[in-house]
């Protein structure tokens, strides 16, 4: 089992930042992609950015490119999303997602797992 706990979401102004916080813990064996997503009400959820084990590759979409960063820490297994110059359709909730490999070197298997979520709005 590995869980994700988000933090850092709130109510911000439209210019303004915040950052996100979200930490796995459990029978982790290796994470090999974490990432954001988010979910506006009456829309689906969608893919914010992504980031893989070595950061070597990170994907964001179109509509936060230049204003959202994600990184993470590995030591932590914590991943990050630094969100600036926020608009009101930014607002959402905010989810957490990791794949990887639970369990030990001699029982592994694979898990995806997401956190409970947590709420963006921004005010114009």
């Amino acid at each position: 089992q590995v869980q994700l706990v988000e933090s850092g979401g709130g109510l911000v102004q439209a210019g303004g930042s915040l950052r996100l916080s979200c930490a796995a813990s459990g029978s982790i064996f290796s994470i090999n992609v974490m990432g954001w997503y988010r979910q506006a009400p009456g829309k689906q959820r969608e893919l914010v950015a992504a980031i893989t084990s070595n950061g070597g590759r990170i994907n964001y979409a179109d509509s936060v490119k230049g204003r959202f960063t994600i990184s993470r820490d590995n030591a932590k297994n914590t991943v990050y999303l630094q969100m600036n110059s926020l608009k009101s359709e930014d607002t959402a909730v905010y989810y957490c997602n990791a794949q990887g490999v639970s369990g030990s070197y001699y029982l592994r298997s694979d898990f995806g797992s997401w956190g409970q979520g947590t709420q963006v709005t921004v005010s114009s």
